[in-house]
């Protein structure tokens, strides 16, 4: 199953994607895709639903907004794929890295990546999402994991680079900007999507900037899950970036940082694509 979020910002209605060009609201049934929502059967109700009877809707003629509503949390892992690690400088991690980002960055996969004020270190990360369906704590083992994963979306998780680095290290600082975070275009399930070995990839205006392969990951997604779980509880709706690969704008020679009027276009082989204008803040 795939879960979208159709409308204007503010006005998102949850529905069901049938096709890459088409979908069916389901609004009367689950209100919203959010924490209580999930975790009070949302998935449950719509898998019994029969979906021939209801209207289709071209998926085109609307805004697609992040496929979860008003996130409690975003987590994020750092440094989890080997080249991204040696890219960066950085000894590969003995156990991961972990930080979070304000929820309210999150925006749809096609809305705007505003630079911040006198930016000049924007930078873009490709990562692969993962949506929490069901709450999670000192889970047992990594095993454990797919059970309270709901499904995988992709997360543009922008940095600034200059206030996450070089500002006292501390990496929130550098997350936490309005929109730096567009996820998209929805979620896929569990049931038909395996996130172990896909291609991810993002350019920007046209140019590869990255494209690797998650079999690169250091710590698997699981892992991650679990590990997340022995120190912080997991709700419902609760997204985790799970860390990016090689080609960071930060690890060209010379670094090729975001610009005002650059296109970035993100991607995961079965999850779709993403798209956002680059644009200064006003």
């Amino acid at each position: 199953m795939k879960l979208a979020r159709l409308g204007n910002f503010g006005s998102e209605k949850p529905a069901i994607v049938i096709s890459d060009t088409e979908a069916v609201f389901v609004d009367d049934v689950v209100a919203d895709f959010n924490r209580e929502t999930l975790s009070n059967g949302a998935i449950e109700k719509l898998k019994k639903l029969d979906l021939n009877g209801r209207p289709k809707v071209n998926i085109a003629d609307y805004r697609l907004g992040s496929p979860v509503a008003r996130p409690t949390k975003v987590i994020c892992v750092g440094l989890n794929y080997a080249k991204h690690a040696k890219e960066s400088g950085a000894e590969p991690p003995k156990e991961p890295v972990i930080f979070m980002k304000a929820p309210d960055t999150v925006v749809g996969g096609f809305d705007d990546i505003v630079i911040p004020p006198n930016s000049v270190k924007t930078d873009y990360e490709v990562e692969i999402c993962v949506v929490i369906g069901k709450d999670a704590l000192y889970l047992e083992s990594p095993a454990k994991a797919k059970e309270h994963i709901l499904g995988y979306t992709i997360s543009q998780d922008v940095s600034e680079r200059h206030w996450q680095i070089e500002r006292s290290g501390q990496w929130v600082k550098g997350k936490s900007f309005p929109t730096f975070n567009p996820v998209g275009p929805w979620i896929v399930t569990t049931d038909e999507f395996d996130p172990r070995d896909v291609r991810l990839w993002s350019t920007v205006d046209g140019e590869k900037r990255q494209d690797s392969r998650t079999s690169d990951m250091i710590f698997g997604i699981d892992h991650c899950v679990w590990y997340i779980s022995q120190f912080m509880e997991l709700k419902a709706g609760d997204i985790i970036n799970t860390g990016t690969p090689e080609g960071v704008g930060m690890g060209h020679k010379p670094e090729k940082y975001l610009k005002p009027g650059q296109v970035v276009e993100t991607g995961i082989d079965g999850l779709g694509t993403i798209r956002s204008n680059v644009v200064a803040h006003k």
